[in-house]
């Protein structure tokens, strides 16, 4: 919920042109990440959970791509922050993953 705060938040301050291209995909993804990790813990099935945590991840590994676009086009200056805070959402993601598989496995 963080990164999608922060994202939303750092978006502010691109073109409005954008309004409806980049900064529009840039924020559906970064809400699809908590969105899908919410979804897939409201399903019935670890399966179907550890299912949707790989879209969330998908999801933010689309964010990523979308963040370094944006700056190598000036429109955010600075992601250092953006990127940490999506590196540590993905270690999260797949410590619960790798978790939640466990219990599977066993």
């Amino acid at each position: 919920m963080r990164l999608a705060k922060e994202v939303y938040q750092a978006t502010e301050v691109m073109p409005k042109h954008e309004i409806y291209g980049l900064t529009s995909q840039i924020r559906r993804a970064c809400v699809s990440v908590p969105a899908n990790i919410a979804e897939g813990y409201g399903r019935n099935h670890r399966k179907e959970y550890i299912q949707f945590l790989g879209i969330a991840n998908g999801s933010l590994k689309e964010l990523e791509t979308l963040l370094l676009l944006a700056n190598n086009l000036n429109y955010i200056d600075d992601i250092t922050e953006l990127m940490n805070l999506c590196d540590s959402t993905g270690r999260l993601l797949n410590r619960l993953r790798q978790s939640l598989q466990r219990g599977i496995d066993n």
